[in-house]
């Protein structure tokens, strides 16, 4: 869960760029942020500071919703779970079908996209020996659906609206560690294929026996 800043904490993310989220500071200040779930630390060089979706609202919240806190957490979590999408309401995927929602196209989205993205390689990175993020970690594994929505939206794929429409579609399958993803035509179902491949998913398409629609079998690549 996300603390509220200090007031100086406040004002670094106030100077945070207002697309990309990334923030300056000094290494004591960053560090607090991370803390505090609002920010995260991109695990490839030269390893900027960006904002999380929580320090997102936080920095467009007005002045007078502002509380700021002046104690730090005493065992704070490590950054890439703050930063990571949670299934609890701070950020979900969208996996295709959901009700439309005003402004989820717009630039403030695409931001917490993008933060839930990165915070996920970060998530990747400090669960691995080796610090790689070519592959799946155990959040993705154990909330597949989510995961591969997430890597999709991250890619630029348009969820289906709740008509069908021309967006992808990410479902659970009765398969151990598996999605089924659905698109509109081939073109649009073989891109998101290459997306998960490219995001460490193996990926297999397949026809339904009974409808003849075509489909993906995605499952997070074995370590």
């Amino acid at each position: 869960m996300a603390l509220s800043p200090t007031a100086a904490q406040r004002r670094v993310i106030d100077a945070a760029d207002p697309a990309t989220g990334r923030l300056k500071g000094t290494e004591a200040q960053l560090a607090a942020l991370v803390k505090r779930g609002l920010a995260f630390r991109h695990p490839r060089p030269p390893h900027d500071h960006f904002l999380t979706p929580a320090g997102h609202r936080i920095r467009e919240s007005p002045a007078d919703a502002r509380t700021p806190r002046t104690t730090e957490p005493a065992t704070p979590e490590p950054a890439a779970p703050s930063a990571a999408p949670s299934a609890g309401g701070v950020f979900a995927a969208r996996v295709g079908g959901e009700d439309a929602v005003p402004g989820d196209a717009g630039p403030a989205r695409l931001r917490e996209v993008r933060s839930a993205w990165q915070g996920l390689l970060e998530l990747r990175r400090m669960t691995r020996s080796d610090g790689s993020t070519d592959r799946p970690c155990g959040w993705e594994r154990t909330h597949l659906v989510q995961a591969a929505a997430l890597a999709l939206e991250a890619a630029g794929h348009r969820p289906a609206g709740p008509d069908g429409g021309d967006g992808y579609r990410v479902r659970a399958t009765p398969q151990p560690e598996a999605v089924a993803v659905y698109g509109p035509d081939g073109t649009a179902l073989r891109g998101c294929g290459a997306t998960l491949e490219g995001a460490g998913w193996q990926v297999g398409e397949h026809t339904e026996p009974r409808t003849r629609v075509r489909y993906l079998l995605a499952s997070p690549c074995k370590v």
